[in-house]
């Protein structure tokens, strides 16, 4: 189970419990529900510490991948980064005159530097 469906059961959790505590409690209803928010925002602060930690690291390393993943891709549309396994067998026209700077691929992109 990831980090981040733990934290949100557990959030869940501790504001089914709080909620279940003020029951009893001679209140409004969407007073008890507004109590049972802040105390249960505040209960997981200090008790799901532990999986805050562990969903941040999930996030950052997911972000960290689309970031490295983006600048491959990026590298390879502008040729910078052509390994040969993207070559198809056979040779293909994917290694001709069309990848080089000035040929027709390159019209049409603004003035050239």
């Amino acid at each position: 189970m990831s980090a981040a469906v733990k934290y949100t059961l557990g959030r869940i959790g501790l504001f089914v419990v709080v909620v279940a505590a003020l029951w009893p409690v001679d209140m409004n209803i969407f007073l008890k529900l507004m109590v049972a928010l802040l105390f249960s925002a505040a209960l997981s602060f200090f008790l799901l510490k532990r999986w805050r930690d562990e969903m941040g690291e999930e996030m950052a390393a997911a972000a960290e991948r689309r970031r490295s993943e983006k600048e491959r891709l990026r590298a390879a549309l502008a040729g910078d980064d052509q390994p040969a396994d993207d070559t198809p067998a056979g040779g293909g026209a994917t290694g001709a005159a069309g990848d080089q700077p000035g040929t027709t691929s390159e019209q049409g992109r603004g003035p050239a530097a």
